[in-house]
């Protein structure tokens, strides 16, 4: 039976699509807790088709703080919106000291999150967390089951793509004349901030000699505000790729990469979606802990990462060296693929 105190649970969840995707395993926990409980997830806009189809979730809650819930009457309004859906508990994912008063404010009983100095006489329950480092997934599950789980699958992400994302992306690439027996592979060189981004230099080096040597088609995908980066790219290639820079939503660009034979991307949420599909990845590494945020899974994974005279991870954000991204090479990469033998005799495919 559901615990009275658990019978309308609200999730406050992280603002990154990565972590995000990292908490599914969270929320299929509590689901499984509580199978009988109605489960709403309060989450920024940008991070909303993540979760859309989750079939652990009830309700999205969408939080807008550029907009409706922007600034003190925002917040009013965002409290008043809680309220009326009378729910019973929240976990809150996220550490802020704000949410955790909002999620006061709205009168919400049962109040779990982990414990910080400035929000502790706002929870109910207080978690503190596992003195070890434990990755992303293991963080948010811990706060719902107290435990590590021991069996690595119990943390695999949830994402799903819709039959209609397919059409869309097969309709995109059939406009970019892409043929049927074509291999593709995907690149996504961008990440949320500057230091963990391989040089522009080095993903076109690496787009043309994978062209060259197996005969494959180059995607590149980002954000439309992305599209400078990639044009960049574009303009040191001496052949030609397929941009589709700020022509998908996350749905497609899972899509995507569920057409694609190979993802290569830089630590991102995108690469995080390429592992919760089950697609074969090259995920570039630098000054972030694969530890932390690095793919829950080996299985179809490659993960490239140097050892060098610097403090990694270091999460330097003003880093102008990046030395530890350039000390990957194109031949690293390459070679990662060539043992996989994941492009194997694509230029004899029939």
């Amino acid at each position: 039976m559901t615990d009275p105190n658990h019978r309308r649970i609200l999730i406050v969840e992280v603002n990154w699509i990565g972590d995000v995707l990292f908490s599914t395993a969270a929320i299929r926990a509590l689901k499984n807790k509580y199978p009988q409980s109605y489960i709403g997830v309060l989450l920024h806009k940008r991070c909303s088709e993540i979760l859309a189809g989750n079939p652990y979730i009830n309700e999205i809650i969408i939080l807008d703080e550029k907009n409706e819930h922007r600034g003190l009457f925002g917040k009013l309004r965002l409290i008043r919106q809680l309220k009326s859906r009378q729910f019973d508990a929240v976990y809150l994912f996220h550490r802020s000291f704000t949410r955790a008063l909002i999620c006061f404010l709205s009168g919400i009983k049962n109040r779990i999150g982990y414990y910080t100095t400035k929000r502790r006489f706002l929870l109910t329950e207080n978690v503190h967390a596992p003195k070890e480092v434990i990755h992303r997934a293991v963080y948010y599950y811990y706060l719902v089951a107290r435990s590590i789980p021991s069996d690595p699958r119990f943390l695999r992400c949830d994402f799903s793509v819709a039959d209609q994302d397919i059409t869309y992306v097969s309709s995109l690439l059939q406009k970019e004349n892409t043929k049927d027996k074509t291999r593709l592979v995907v690149i996504h060189p961008v990440g949320n901030w500057l230091p963990k981004r391989w040089p522009k230099e080095n993903f076109a080096k690496l787009a043309d000699v994978l062209v060259d040597k197996f005969g494959v088609g180059i995607i590149f995908s980002g954000a439309s505000q992305e599209q400078n980066i990639i044009n960049d790219i574009l303009r040191l290639m001496k052949n030609k790729a397929i941009n589709l820079c700020g022509k998908t939503t996350i749905k497609q660009l899972g899509a995507l990469f569920i057409k694609a034979d190979l993802v290569v991307s830089a630590d991102s949420g995108p690469l995080h979606l390429a592992v919760a599909l089950n697609r074969p990845v090259v995920a570039l590494f630098g000054p972030t802990s694969k530890d932390i945020t690095g793919p829950l899974t080996q299985q179809n994974i490659v993960l490239l990462q140097k050892e060098i005279n610097c403090i990694i991870p270091c999460y330097k954000e003003n880093c102008s060296d990046n030395r530890c991204m350039k000390q990957i090479s194109v031949k690293d990469v390459i070679n990662a693929i060539e043992e996989k033998k994941w492009l194997a005799n694509v230029k004899g495919k029939k």
